[in-house]
């Protein structure tokens, strides 16, 4: 997925904490280095995270992901979900860091977790993932802002 295009952008939505009574906010901007994922977390009313969503497929063999970002120093979170156990969130954390970085993932990485808590899941295979998203949770209160250049598979 190449994130410096407009039409990944709009194939993209945004999942809050509103979802659950929180009031944090976020919102995607176009730019053409790679789209922002920007925002505020707020831990108001038991909120606490904000996420981006979009649909990906990776091919049959992709053995790992290779996200290339850039940020604000925070903690986020890649998160997988597959045709195996769409209730189910894979999650990876990754540190941004403030120039452009390529993070890379293997399956071993991903902890299957269900509203924030660890629970038992099939073996995660890329091939079966459906939805990818970032999310920044971990009561880090404050403004945010990510950029997403790319994300490979190998």
């Amino acid at each position: 997925m190449d994130f410096t295009l407009p039409a990944t952008m709009r194939d993209c939505w945004i999942v809050n904490d509103g979802v659950m009574g929180g009031v944090s906010q976020s919102g995607l901007r176009h730019d053409p280095q790679g789209m922002i994922f920007e925002g505020q977390v707020s831990l108001k009313n038991n909120g606490g995270f904000a996420s981006m969503r979009s649909p990906a497929r990776f091919e049959t063999e992709t053995q790992v992901l290779e996200l290339t970002t850039r940020g604000d120093g925070k903690r986020y979170k890649l998160i997988l979900r597959t045709e195996a156990a769409v209730r189910v969130t894979y999650e990876s954390d990754f540190v941004s860091e403030a120039t452009w970085h390529t993070h890379r993932f293997t399956t071993s990485q991903f902890i299957a977790s269900f509203r924030g808590r660890s629970v038992q899941a099939p073996h995660l295979s890329f091939s079966d993932v459906i939805e990818l998203g970032i999310l920044i949770a971990d009561k880090q209160e404050g403004s945010f802002r990510l950029q997403l250049k790319t994300i490979k598979s190998s």
